[in-house]
């Protein structure tokens, strides 16, 4: 709202969800002006972390971020930049549970309708290594309007979490006053969706511009 970026903030918003694993995109990384936003949040909340970066944004990395509580025992990312369209990616990160480890990806896609295209169906393909073991988790901004082609390839190959029997109102773009569902969570494998939450405090409107989409989820191996 301010139109500030402040990561004690976004700090802030976050340790009030006290989530195990955090997926964040648009984040600024180290650089010569110093270490970045992603090592500010991550020592914030006492949590490990792990980027993926896009391009640079004034000479510091640009990208994905996922936080954890957990063990992060590898990372991976996949290119999804489309012709002459801002540079994407996806990032996995595999987190170990104990019992198992879960792979999560997180993502960000592109704001074109061809583009989408694209990356849905680069995602689904990545996503469905089978080298890479485990329940997987892909999360993020999908920049999808409506309901679309991006939407209906992922929907052929992975299990879309329907948001409505959790909260009464799905959208989460632009936070302060919502009129567009751009964040969704799909998933593969041994995968229970326990409780959805989209918090509308005033601190998270005015940290970010989509609203934080929560997910209690169990995993079983």
């Amino acid at each position: 709202m301010d139109r500030r970026v402040r990561p004690e903030r976004i700090a802030e918003v976050l340790a009030d969800i006290n989530a195990d694993v955090i997926a964040l995109q648009e984040v600024i990384g180290p650089g010569p002006g110093g270490h970045g936003h992603a090592a500010d949040i991550g020592a914030a909340l006492g949590m490990g972390w792990v980027m993926a970066p896009a391009r640079e944004l004034r000479r510091h990395q640009f990208g994905n971020v996922v936080l954890s509580r957990l063990p992060i025992r590898d990372h991976a990312q996949h290119d999804l930049s489309w012709k002459s369209c801002e540079p994407r990616n996806s990032q996995r990160v595999e987190i170990d549970l104990g019992p198992g480890r879960v792979q999560i990806y997180n993502v960000h896609f592109g704001t074109a309708l061809l583009e989408r295209r694209y990356q849905a169906a680069r995602l689904a393909t990545w996503v469905h290594d089978r080298r890479v073991p485990g329940p997987k988790i892909v999360l993020g901004d999908f920049n999808e309007w409506a309901r679309g082609l991006a939407a209906d390839i992922l929907g052929e190959r992975l299990k879309s979490v329907d948001l409505f029997p959790h909260v009464r109102r799905r959208r989460t773009y632009p936070g302060f006053f919502p009129l567009l569902h751009l964040d969704h969570i799909y998933y593969l494998g041994n995968v229970e969706i326990r409780r959805i939450d989209l918090p509308r405090t005033r601190l998270a409107k005015m940290a970010s511009d989509h609203l934080p989409l929560i997910a209690e989820i169990r995993v079983s191996f």
